[in-house]
C-alpha cells in the first residue's frame, strides 16, 4: 500500500480495467499517475469474460500480457436460435477468454510496473479546484480521469450525469470447471434471452444469461437449451453472480480539467462484448488528449469510438426484442453464412462499414426469403 501522495499529473477514480487502462496510458506518456478505489484487489465483477481480438490487440499496445495458462484463445462466435445454428470466424487472428480476475492481476502488475502509485482501500471523497479528496486528503493534480463503473460518483460530482440514452438489462454469471468443447463464443438465443458461453481457461468456461427479467437465474434458462443443460449437469460450478447491463449515451465526458472513462463515460450492452475494448481505447485516446492538453479531442474520439458498438448494440438488442425478426435473420444468415461473417468482421473493426456491409445485405436476404 502506497502512502498517499501530496500531488500527481493524473488522479484516476478506480482501479478497475479502464482505470488502469487509463493509468498505464497515461504514464506511457511519461505522466506521475495516482489511481485510488475503495476495493482491494483482486475486484471481481460479473461480465462475459471474453476479449475480441481488437480489444487484444488495445491490451497488447499497453503491454499487458494474459498468460496462456488462465486463458483461452477463441477462434470464432456461433449463434443458436431459430432451430439452427450460424457459425463465423474472427478474420483478424484470436480473441481470449480469461477470467475478470486474471484480467485485473494483470492490468495491476503491468500498472505497477509502469510507476503508478496504487491507493487500494482508498475512498475518493469529492473533488476541488485543485484536485481530489481521498480520506479526506487532498492530493494535487492537473487531470481528474474518472472511471468509476456505471454509478460513478466523478460522472455526478463533475456534472456530467445527464443522460441522453439508458436502457438496462440485467446479466448473471457463473464459472463451470469443465474442458471447452469448442474454439468459439457460443451465444444461446432464447424466449429468456442470451446465455453466453466463454471459454476462459484450459479447464473452465463462463456462462452468462442475459435478460430484460431481473428474475431469471442461469440454472433456470438452461431449460430452454437442453443440449447446453446437457453438457452442464453435474459439472461443478461456483455462485452466480449479478450485474446491471445498461446501454447509457451522455451528452459530455469532458468537464473543466476532469474526464470520464469506461462505464463511467457511458456503456453499450453486454450483448455487444464490447465493454473492455471500448474501455481500452478510450484510455489510449484520452492518453493523447492529456498529452497535448486538449480534453477537446477525446470528447469527440469518445464518440466515435463509441459509434459502431452502439449500432451493434442497437441492432442485438432488436433480435432479442422481436422474436419473429430474430426467427428470419437466423434462418437467413444460416442460408447465406457469408452475411454473418461480413456482420463480426465489420463489428471487429475489420470492415469499414457495418450498415452497408452487414445490415443492408440481412435485410435484402430477410426479404427474398418471406
Amino acid at each position: 500500500m502506497h502512502q498517499t501522495p501530496r500531488e500527481t499529473d493524473v488522479f484516476v477514480a478506480g482501479g478497475g480495467p479502464a482505470g488502469l487502462a487509463a493509468a498505464i496510458a497515461a504514464l506511457q506518456k511519461g505522466m506521475r499517475v495516482v489511481v485510488a478505489d475503495v476495493c482491494r484487489p483482486p475486484i471481481e465483477k460479473s461480465c462475459g469474460e471474453g476479449l475480441m481480438p481488437d480489444s487484444v490487440a488495445a491490451l497488447r499496445r499497453l503491454g499487458v500480457k494474459i498468460s496462456p495458462a488462465v486463458s483461452f484463445p477463441y477462434r470464432g462466435v456461433c449463434f443458436h436460435g431459430a432451430g439452427c445454428s450460424v457459425e463465423a470466424r474472427l478474420p483478424n487472428g484470436c480473441g481470449v477468454g480469461v477470467r475478470r480476475r486474471s484480467l485485473h492481476e494483470a492490468l495491476i502488475c503491468r500498472a505497477e510496473a509502469a510507476g503508478a502509485t496504487l491507493l487500494w482501500g482508498a475512498r475518493v471523497n469529492g473533488l476541488s479546484d485543485q484536485g481530489a479528496l481521498v480520506d479526506g486528503r487532498l492530493v494535487r493534480c492537473r487531470w481528474m480521469i474518472g472511471a468509476d463503473g456505471e454509478d460513478s460518483r466523478i460522472r455526478r460530482w463533475g456534472g456530467l450525469d445527464d443522460a441522453t440514452h439508458y436502457v438496462r438489462r440485467f446479466g448473471f454469471r457463473k464459472h463451470f470447471r469443465v474442458r471447452p468443447w469448442t474454439d468459439c463464443v457460443e451465444v444461446y438465443w432464447g424466449a429468456v434471452g442470451q446465455l453466453y458461453v466463454t471459454p476462459v481457461s484450459p479447464n473452465e468456461i463462463c456462462v452468462v444469461l442475459l435478460s430484460r427479467d431481473r428474475h431469471q437465474r442461469i440454472d433456470t434458462a438452461l431449460a430452454e437449451f437442453p443440449e447446453l443443460r446437457e453438457r452442464l449437469d453435474g459439472v461443478a460450478a461456483d455462485a452466480e453472480r449479478g450485474a446491471i447491463s445498461a446501454s447509457r449515451r451522455l451528452g459530455r465526458v469532458v468537464r473543466g480539467r476532469a474526464a470520464l472513462v469506461g462505464d463511467a463515460s457511458g456503456s453499450v450492452d453486454a450483448i455487444t462484448g464490447e465493454g473492455l475494448g471500448l474501455a481500452f481505447r478510450q484510455a489510449a485516446a484520452l492518453a493523447d488528449a492529456l498529452a497535448i492538453a486538449d480534453l477537446s479531442a477525446y470528447e469527440a474520439e469518445h464518440r466515435r469510438l463509441l459509434r459502431r458498438p452502439a449500432l451493434m448494440a442497437r441492432l442485438l438488442l432488436s433480435l432479442d426484442r422481436f422474436p419473429m425478426v430474430r426467427h428470419c435473420a437466423f434462418r437467413a444468415m444460416a442460408a447465406k453464412p457469408a452475411i454473418f461473417s461480413e456482420l463480426l468482421a465489420a463489428h471487429v473493426g475489420e470492415r469499414p462499414g457495418l450498415v452497408m456491409g452487414g445490415i443492408v445485405p440481412l435485410g435484402l436476404r430477410m426479404l427474398a426469403a418471406r
